[in-house]
Formats: structure tokens, C-alpha cells, sequence
């Protein structure tokens, strides 16, 4: 899967009902094009259906990355990371841990794709994972 794949996987997503030509605008691809990456994606595996959400029933596997590297470039990691479509929040904290990644995957095979991507970055020493099992307060709106 490429970049274009990954972001049309992540609006069916998002959004199953998704037109086709609002994908197109999304990740700058003709119509046709779109249609037939998803048609590929689809013969693939990689979309196995649409589906409706019933009663917040989630969806998405979420978790947070703890990385330690080598060398203290925090600016350049989230460069790198802003690439990474799943990597939707991203804190430098104090203590131990230089950061922390917090991640919304299509698929657990996708969320460890997405942390192999962050353990090959140059001077990461460590990843740890730390997956969201429920959410028990949300006071962000």
C-alpha cells in the first residue's frame, strides 16, 4: 500500500459513504483512479466491506507510542510523524520518555505497520505500546 491507499483506507474509515469524488479532492487523484484503487483494495483483502457504526461502538485501534531516541531532535521526529496519516496527536513530555504518539489505525496489522515506520526513523532506541482498551472520560468536545 502506498500513500494515496492508506489515505483512501483511512476516509472509507472515517466514512464509508464517502463519494467517490470527494476522495479524489482529498488525496489529489482523478475519479477513476480512486475507483480503481479502491476496486485493487477491495479484490486485495484490505477492504473487507462497509459498515455501519451502531451506538458509538468504536471502530479505529487506538494507542499511544512511547519513543526514547538517541539524539534530542523533537522538531525533526514530528516532521517525520505529521507524514504518518494514523499519527493524530503528538506530545513532548518530561521524565524518561523524549515522546509521545498517541495513533488511530484501520487495523491492528496497520498499527504495527505504523509503529515499524516510527522504529525505523533514524536514533529511535525504543517504542514502547500502550493500546487503549476503553475510554472512560472524554472532555475534549
Amino acid at each position: 500500500m502506498d500513500k494515496f491507499d492508506r489515505q483512501i483506507v483511512a476516509l472509507l474509515a472515517a466514512n464509508a459513504r464517502m463519494a467517490v469524488a470527494s476522495i479524489a479532492r482529498e488525496v489529489s487523484l482523478s475519479r477513476s483512479a480512486v475507483s480503481e484503487r479502491i476496486r485493487q483494495l477491495e479484490e486485495r483483502g484490505i477492504i473487507r466491506g462497509y459498515h455501519a457504526r451502531i451506538g458509538g461502538g468504536g471502530g479505529a485501534v487506538r494507542a499511544y507510542f512511547e519513543l526514547h531516541y538517541q539524539v534530542h531532535r523533537c522538531e525533526q521526529y514530528a516532521a517525520l510523524l505529521r507524514a504518518i496519516p494514523e499519527v493524530k496527536l503528538c506530545y513532548t513530555i518530561s521524565g524518561e520518555t523524549d515522546m509521545l504518539v498517541y495513533v488511530e489505525a484501520a487495523s491492528m496489522a496497520r498499527l504495527d505497520e505504523v509503529r515499524g515506520q516510527i522504529e525505523n526513523m533514524p536514533n529511535i532506541k525504543t517504542v514502547k505500546t500502550h493500546m487503549i482498551l476503553s475510554e472512560l472520560i472524554n472532555n475534549l468536545g
